[in-house]
């Protein structure tokens, strides 16, 4: 039988008349119910492994909007510290980790195999979802794209231009190299246990793909989550996989054959009429309402709503934001673009 989720329908290939929508962050500090858990949790961290708290705030939006997927409340930086590396969150700054510029320092990680135990919390959190989402909502489960990882691995926080990997990258590129075949294997181990757990769909996260330049943006971004899908789509027939290369720009042209993916999301770098000529012929598209108008709302915010719609209306179309939603988004105007997508 094929099937019946409308972002399963989506992903293999159906032209549907209303595209299906989520959005990225969609469970976060932009609603109130999301604040009241977490500072139940106690802590960023915390929420993150305590099963039952984070399924709470996956379920969120889908009892306030009814979106067609809820993706997995966890973080890309689960896996660094899963692999051994000390992980905290500094409160207004973001997140820091110790780093990874040596030989020593990476001989010192686990093997990507050994990350179980510590992601156990994560896998429950995937079973409680697919208990307890309703039978029309698909389950997402994700992670962080090698390189976006590595970054932050290399540099000990987010930086501007990435450039300590960068520079890492061009100094000992062994060390560079070893780290990310380590984060790719450790990703793959990670994103089939949560396939295992009931996760319907996994999307890979390459939020800094944009800084590479050159042959390097083959070569650490796409072909490592081609890597990754391959793997999964090996080891899980038929686990549709969404790949984001953000900032990618022009070359999202041809992401669908280099990555294996069903589907690419793309930002708001491009247009959605760019996009449903040059990309969305290979396959699904998801994408890619500028997320500035979840905190402007409005007549423009229908309208674009509208048009992103239209650009993709004639092949198959996840709705989504270009990049996630920001804490500062008001929720009325998350509800405003959905019944425009839903009703015209």
């Amino acid at each position: 039988m094929a099937p019946q989720k409308t972002i399963l329908r989506a992903l293999a290939g159906e032209t549907l008349p209303t595209p299906p929508i989520w959005m990225m962050r969609q469970a976060g500090r932009y609603l109130p119910e999301y604040r009241a858990t977490r500072a139940e949790a106690g802590d960023f961290l915390k929420l993150c492994y305590n099963p039952d708290l984070a399924a709470e705030v996956t379920l969120q939006p889908i009892r306030r909007y009814g979106f067609d997927a809820a993706i997995l409340f966890a973080d890309i930086l689960l896996v660094p510290q899963a692999l051994g590396a000390d992980l905290w969150f500094v409160t207004g700054e973001g997140p820091r980790l110790s780093t990874i510029t040596t030989q020593a320092e990476l001989d010192k990680l686990v093997p990507a195999d050994a990350i179980h135990g510590h992601l156990a919390p994560i896998y429950e959190t995937v079973k409680i979802l697919s208990n307890e989402l309703p039978s029309e909502t698909t389950l997402i489960g994700f992670a962080g794209a090698p390189w976006t990882v590595a970054t932050y691995m290399i540099a000990g926080q987010g930086t501007p231009d990435q450039g300590p990997a960068h520079k890492l990258k061009a100094e000992n590129r062994a060390v560079f190299d070893g780290l990310m075949d380590r984060i790719t294997e450790a990703t793959i181990h990670y994103m089939s246990k949560q396939i295992e757990a009931g996760a319907e769909v996994v999307k890979i996260f390459d939020s800094w793909a944009g800084s590479l330049q050159g042959d390097d943006f083959m070569n650490y971004s796409i072909k490592p989550m081609a890597r990754i899908t391959s793997a999964l789509k090996e080891k899980h027939p038929g686990i549709p996989v969404i790949a984001f290369p953000r900032g990618a720009g022009e070359r999202y042209i041809g992401a669908h054959a280099a990555t294996g993916a069903d589907c690419i999301a793309v930002d708001d770098g491009v247009t959605a009429e760019w996009a449903a000529e040059h990309v969305q012929p290979d396959g699904c598209v998801q994408g890619n309402l500028k997320s500035s108008h979840m905190v402007t709302g409005g007549d423009a915010l229908v309208a674009e709503t509208r048009r992103t719609v239209q650009a993709f209306s004639k092949g198959p179309h996840i709705f989504n934001l270009g990049h996630g939603i920001t804490p500062d988004a008001d929720p009325e105007n998350v509800q405003l673009m959905i019944d425009t997508v839903r009703n015209g």
